[in-house]
């Protein structure tokens, strides 16, 4: 298996043309020249530049803010978290950003928990995966 090179999608050795982006893909051999290949790989380069000492000091901000409230403001935290979390981020040279609130995650927030009392617990095991797909749609490039 190997990547695309214009989206990173993942493809099969023998793929001609990208089926998610369409770009036509190059073999190994097409890309040597002086009997090196050329490798092009993906994913990106990325990293996260966040320190310890700001990590704890948010973790604790937000277990705070959860305690205090007795759990009504774990959206607050949750997204306190992420923002933190993602502002930190970079991915080739371009940072990513956290656009979620806590006031729409606790519309869902409650729904979910309602759910979840509902089915006794069972399911609380779907939450973390919506929580996940939330997150991940609220994250963006900065630029």
């Amino acid at each position: 298996m190997r990547f695309c090179n214009n989206c990173g999608t993942q493809i099969s050795d023998d793929t001609m043309f990208c089926p998610s982006c369409g770009a036509r893909q190059t073999n190994a051999s097409e890309d040597s020249s002086n009997g090196q290949t050329i490798s092009k790989s993906f994913p990106k380069f990325s990293d996260w530049d966040g320190g310890v000492l700001e990590t704890v000091i948010n973790s604790i901000i937000a277990s705070i803010m959860i305690a205090i409230t007795c759990g009504i403001a774990t959206p607050w935290a949750i997204c306190y978290i992420w923002n933190f979390v993602i502002g930190h981020v970079t991915i080739d040279g371009k940072r990513l950003k956290f656009d979620g609130n806590g006031g729409e995650l606790f519309g869902q927030w409650i729904i979910w928990f309602i759910l979840t009392v509902i089915t006794c617990g069972i399911y609380g095991f779907w939450v973390t995966p919506k929580l996940y797909k939330w997150i991940a749609s609220h994250t963006h490039f900065a630029n």
